[in-house]
């Protein structure tokens, strides 16, 4: 088993210093990079098959406050390592972690400005086994307080966040609270209580080494086009897990779709049902291997969800006609479903023993019922773990991602034009590219400065505006600090 997890993370952007003029689905949680353990702290060690992530790599299923924090880049520890944690030596582990992210555009976007957005994080995973002897057993909680703003949304324009950090309501909340039993030789893993799908499905461990909440902590697509809870939004839910074999996994769960949870204010403390309009029910087929039984970890995965909730149709008003121009609420309609495709790979290692080497990434996504948004979604990516001599916990990474917008997204923004008297071809589709570099200053300390470009801002939040969005320049930082191992009181890259 492994022990007790806390990681107090701080993350600063580059707009801290700076004046504002003004965690997603997305409140995302994060990718995880070197830098982001993404490993549950709270995994029993199991003869067969082996955790699914011991060793950080690959597709993740974070089911712990410690793994959730991990599997969404806030910790300063990189995935592929043993988080540092604090066991407080009874079967129970603390975590208390603030992450921000801060991001200027000096070019681009409807104008320039700054913003910072932050999270303060405190969680317990406690061990059953060692608290009252239940074999595999094991409950999670955290309390998420998230501030500060969204440069997108105050001076790009576009709908996909340039900081994963901000979203999910800038409130304090209950954002986990479950109880998860593993079974038969740990070839069984299932999880129930207040949830949120994000850091169970769709989710790596490479994606939050990225600040763009286009790739962290989850492809966005997912939640353009259902209602795919997420981090910190916790609802009634439920996952399992059943290794078919040591490499083979099927993975399915269902979480209660609640509007009135995303409310501003809400704290996460309302256990009814009251406002529930359904569920979501994700699945995946996958292939998953580690540093403990492959020399290149690799990952691939087939899934998809179906979201059995109402949501509003993005084009209609409840008389039928065009809501951007009434100003009338949308028709409801209920029922949209989607697949996907991804896969990790590590293409070189140049140490056998070591973590270090280049792990390639990619994402394929498309709806396939409903009125969306968009059509598909397509991401690549690459991160190389160890830079140069004597820096093997720094890290460098670039994605780049593109969002087809659906004919029913552009014919909004074409009705509002024409309202105006404006008749101009509407891009089609909206790329967004981070390139960072992930600086491990101290076993304690991580700095990941990344300059972003997005390409064809998206104008589906401003209809209105006479003008194609110009394309914007982002630069941004993120500074995580795990407290207990600046503390002395748990390990970290590079001290043992």
């Amino acid at each position: 088993m492994r022990g007790l997890a806390t990681h107090v993370t701080i993350a600063l952007g580059l707009a801290v210093a700076m004046p504002q003029s003004g965690w997603a689905q997305n409140a995302a949680i994060g990718l995880a990079v070197p830098g982001t353990a993404v490993a549950p702290i709270l995994r029993r060690q199991a003869t067969r098959p082996p955790p699914p992530r011991p060793d950080g790599q690959g597709i993740s299923g974070a089911e712990s406050a410690a793994g959730a924090a991990d599997t969404l880049g806030q910790t300063a520890t990189p995935p592929t390592l043993p988080p540092g944690t604090f066991d407080l030596g009874n079967g129970l582990s603390l975590l208390a972690n603030y992450t921000g992210q801060g991001a200027i555009n000096p070019v681009g976007g409807l104008r320039q400005g700054s913003a910072y957005a932050g999270q303060l994080f405190f969680g317990i995973d406690g061990d059953l086994q060692r608290l009252a002897g239940i074999d595999g057993g094991s409950f999670h909680i955290a309390v998420t307080n998230r501030h500060g703003r969204s440069l997108s949304n105050d001076f790009i324009g576009n709908n996909t966040s340039v900081q994963e950090i901000f979203g999910g309501g800038q409130t304090t909340r209950l954002t986990l609270f479950s109880y998860q039993q593993k079974l038969l030789d740990n070839r069984l893993d299932f999880e129930v209580g207040r949830l949120v799908a994000n850091i169970a499905f769709l989710n790596s461990p490479i994606y939050c080494n990225f600040q763009s909440n286009s790739a962290c902590g989850n492809p966005t697509f997912v939640f353009k086009t259902s209602n795919f809870t997420f981090w910190p939004v916790s609802s009634w839910g439920a996952h399992a897990k059943a290794w078919l074999t040591d490499k083979i996994f099927f993975h399915a769960g269902a979480y209660e779709v609640n509007p009135l949870h995303q409310q501003p204010g809400d704290n996460g403390l309302d256990f009814s049902l009251k406002g529930a309009t359904g569920a979501i029910v994700p699945f995946e087929l996958g292939y998953s291997t580690t540093f403990a039984n492959d020399v290149l970890p690799r990952n691939y995965g087939i899934g998809g969800w179906y979201d059995a909730s109402d949501y509003a149709d993005p084009v209609r008003d409840v008389t039928g006609r065009a809501a951007v121009l009434t100003g009338l609420p949308a028709q409801t309609r209920f029922g949209r479903s989607g697949v996907y495709a991804r896969f990790d790979q590590m293409v070189w290692r140049p140490d056998p023993s070591g973590i270090q080497g280049l792990t390639l990434f990619g994402v394929a996504m498309a709806g396939t019922s409903g009125r969306l948004v968009e059509d598909y979604f397509l991401e690549v990516g690459a991160l190389q773990t160890g830079t140069f001599a004597g820096r093997p916990f720094d890290t460098v990474g670039f994605v780049i991602n593109t969002q087809k917008f659906s004919p029913l997204a552009l014919s909004n923004i074409t009705l509002a034009q024409n309202s105006l008297g404006v008749f101009r071809s509407i891009p089609k589709q909206q790329v967004m590219m981070e390139l960072n570099y992930g600086i491990q200053i101290t076993p304690a300390i991580r700095l990941t400065p990344n300059l972003q470009y997005i390409i064809n801002p998206d104008q589906t939040r401003f209809p209105f505006v006479r003008k194609n969005i110009p394309d914007a320049f982002v630069i941004g930082a993120k500074l995580s600090v795990d407290l207990f191992t600046l503390a002395g009181l748990a390990p970290g890259p590079g001290s043992r």
